[in-house]
């Protein structure tokens, strides 16, 4: 039954897809089947060998000893502020990103990561049907974030057409950056968080290739990123702490204003209708949340976080799935989680198309309006990310 439940959720997403396709005479069928292929033995992999759960472990405890190194500096500045016990969110969860943050930003100094990026960047472009641009973009977003890593292709931006484009912003859509892995850690398992960062790299090449096929020619598939102005070793540090630091508190900020809506909202809506706001676009959700594999009887449950971080942030529904992890399967405890690992909601179609103008207004104007469709492809890349889950956990 679940095999039979794959198999239709995979045509119902893929088909959704077709429909807003741009050119769909023009998709190319190998890299797509190639690509789910990566998915489905990636996630069998991580899921359920002991290889996988070997390399899940090794990472969550090297993110367990930088949080514990983290801790060190938070106590430092913040000790005896807390109450003994007690579990302050903005400390424990958003604080440890600037030390995070710091590390990128050593690795990126000695040119560790641009190295990575570009082997892994030549070895996706030759099979996701993309160019190299592409690819490239698409591990970067993985490290820099949805909005640090146009930085990165400032000097190509001006000529970048509209097609390539969305690609690119559909990548930054379906990752999440490194600096907050750590972050996601402690509130949802690793494993998942590992899994779904693994799984939307190739589910944002697929759906783009699905929604925004086209070729690239070898005259137009260069890759010139643009050199950093030369720091020295602590100017360069410094800045790395302080945009972690801006993370952290633009994410706390932004938790704020959102909870304390969500609360105001369902409390209006329950007096109205009895029923929260939140439960009634379970109710919505529910069909998307039976399709990825979760058991009928906890879809409205599981569809009601799933809308709550399209609405707002993943942040906010994994606080919410933490809340309610108990009652729930550990089958759907997995499925929700790979699905919340991604930055698909409303906000972030400000953040990226921001991101661009910042840097050349032209392009940021055609990001914003092409927004609501780079938000529906990346929101089904987390969905393929969640079927792909449901089937290897049996």
């Amino acid at each position: 039954m679940n095999f039979i439940i794959f198999i239709v959720a995979l045509l119902v997403i893929f088909i959704l897809a077709y429909i807003v396709s741009n050119g769909k005479k023009k998709i190319k069928v190998r890299p797509i089947l190639v690509m789910v292929a990566l998915q489905l033995a990636f996630a069998f992999l991580l899921l359920n060998t002991e290889f996988g759960l070997f390399i899940i472990r090794g990472i969550s405890s090297i993110f367990d000893h930088l949080l514990a190194f983290a801790a060190e500096g938070i106590n430092f500045v913040f000790g005896g502020l807390a109450n003994e016990g007690t579990f302050p969110f903005f400390m424990n969860v958003l604080l440890p990103i600037v030390f995070v943050s710091a590390l990128i930003g050593i690795a990126q100094y000695i040119k560790l990561l641009p190295l990575i990026i570009r082997f892994l960047g030549l070895l996706l472009s030759r099979i996701n049907g993309l160019g190299k641009l592409e690819s490239f973009n698409g591990v970067a977003s993985a490290i820099f974030g949805q909005s640090e890593v146009f930085i990165s292709v400032k000097k190509l931006l001006p000529n970048i057409p509209e097609h390539r484009l969305y690609t690119m912003c559909t990548s930054a859509m379906s990752t999440v950056s490194a600096s907050i892995l750590g972050a996601y850690m402690t509130m949802i398992d690793p494993k998942y968080v590992v899994t779904a960062l693994v799984l939307n790299l190739f589910g944002g090449f697929i759906i783009a290739n699905i929604i925004n096929p086209y070729e690239v020619t070898p005259e137009e598939d260069r890759i010139e990123t643009l050199e950093e102005r030369k720091q020295s070793f602590f100017e360069m540090l410094g800045e790395y702490i302080l945009d972690g630091f801006k993370v952290a508190i633009i994410v706390g900020a932004m938790l704020i204003g959102f909870v304390a809506l969500i609360g105001m909202v369902n409390g209006i809506f329950e007096g109205a209708f009895g029923i929260t706001f939140q439960v009634a676009l379970g109710y919505v959700f529910a069909p998307f949340a039976f399709l990825v594999g979760i058991p009928a009887s906890e879809v409205i449950q599981a569809g009601t976080i799933m809308a709550t971080k399209l609405l707002t942030n993943e942040f906010v529904a994994m606080i919410d799935l933490g809340n309610i992890a108990s009652s729930l399967s550990d089958r759907t405890v997995g499925i929700i989680s790979v699905f919340l690992v991604s930055f698909a909601n409303f906000s972030s179609i400000g953040i990226i198309s921001g991101a661009v103008k910042g840097l050349h207004e032209e392009k940021g104007n055609i990001v914003a309006k092409f927004g609501i469709k780079l938000l529906y492809g990346a929101t089904l890349v987390s969905l393929l990310t969640a079927a792909i889950t449901g089937i290897m956990l049996g």
